[in-house]
């Protein structure tokens, strides 16, 4: 534990309030925090009234904001494909409160206990930027965001965003309502988004060699309702990894993570009609030959989002290409072009057979 963890760990637990450090710290002190942790070292985190500060909710307990050490019942989890974020490192924890598990689901989110926080921090080899909360409230899920400071010794709740500058590219940490923008995936509920059987089903190494991330949380009593043989939890494929998929597998892997939240059928774009499930096995409702429902800037003149066997003249591939506002896909979370997963859906594209009747 650094010296400046456990200061913050004694102060918020001997006092009851956080500890004021860093970046927009000036005018900050115990009295400023706007939780009141009750003494002791357990996670404390309330959705009603967020702590100013990372250090007071206690979720880690040591270590350093690039490597920190999870309190008790925060376990670090990964996903088999993230969803690009300007070639950010992720780091990801699920806190569940004391005698509580999750509930499995073979193919939508599990479901998660009232006091549930999935917690995800962005981070570049120069420096941690940011810290994001999701946190299981009685009514519903509420995110937060949490903004690391110069010193890298603790993080302040940003509601209004910020904007880094990271090897000459802009940064942007999203604001309150962005993150409803990517979360709800169901029928414009706020919700988890990457933590279900298929992203989860994969080895981690928790300090002693690799093991499976759900016979961990089972063995655990983190989650219930887990098929005994693992072989029946769906796996999806690596996107950036041969060996665990074809092209065709790994690509609609990738558009899952990245695109699915919004696009399905109770999403944000529902409307488009364009359903980039992993599952969806209907090739028009994931966009082959299937033309736009409006014309305009985001179809770039193009007439279809796939067009088999032709990569440029598929919508799909301009707007991911793209670093418009008005154009790109996905709208938040990137300022750059991912080449690598633009190369593999250009790869998928050109791999299929046919053409669309008119496309150019």
């Amino acid at each position: 534990m650094t010296l400046v963890w456990w200061i913050a760990l004694v102060v918020a637990a001997a006092s009851g309030c956080g500890a004021a450090a860093g970046e927009g710290a000036a005018d900050a002190g115990p009295a400023d925090d706007l939780c009141a942790p009750p003494p002791g070292t357990e996670v404390f985190v309330d959705p009603e009234q967020p702590c100013r500060w990372l250090s007071s909710t206690r979720l880690f307990r040591g270590g350093s904001a690039a490597e920190p050490v999870p309190n008790d019942r925060v376990v670090p989890y990964d996903v088999n494909s993230p969803l690009f974020s300007d070639y950010a490192d992720k780091r990801r924890y699920l806190y569940l409160p004391e005698e509580q598990a999750a509930t499995y689901s073979a193919d939508e989110a599990f479901a998660l206990p009232v006091g549930a926080v999935l917690v995800k921090t962005f981070q570049y080899p120069q420096r941690v930027i940011e810290t994001r909360l999701l946190v299981h409230a009685a009514d519903g899920w509420r995110g937060y965001t949490y903004v690391w400071n110069d010193e890298q010794t603790d993080a302040e709740l940003r509601v209004a965003g910020a904007t880094f500058e990271i090897d000459g590219h802009p940064y942007l940490v999203p604001n309150a309502n962005q993150c409803k923008e990517c979360h709800e995936e169901v029928e414009d509920v706020l919700g988890p988004v990457g933590i279900k059987a298929r992203h989860l089903n994969r080895d981690f190494d928790y300090g002693d060699g690799p093991v499976n991330q759900i016979a961990y949380l089972v063995d655990r009593g983190l989650l219930a309702g887990a098929p005994a043989d693992l072989g029946d939890v769906p796996r999806a494929p690596v996107w950036d990894d041969p060996a665990t998929g074809s092209v065709d597998e790994r690509a609609r892997a990738y558009l899952d993570i990245n695109c699915a939240h919004c696009h399905n059928p109770s999403g944000r774009a529902r409307t488009s009609g364009l359903d980039l499930r992993a599952a969806n096995s209907d090739p028009y409702s994931y966009g082959v030959c299937k033309p736009p429902v409006a014309a305009g800037g985001g179809s770039g003149g193009l007439q279809y989002s796939i067009v088999p066997g032709a990569p440029d003249e598929s919508i799909l591939i301009y707007r991911v290409e793209s670093v418009e506002p008005d154009v790109q896909m996905p709208e938040l979370g990137r300022t750059r072009v991912h080449a690598e997963g633009v190369a593999l859906l250009r790869e998928w594209i050109a791999a299929m057979d046919g053409g669309c009747p008119g496309a150019r």
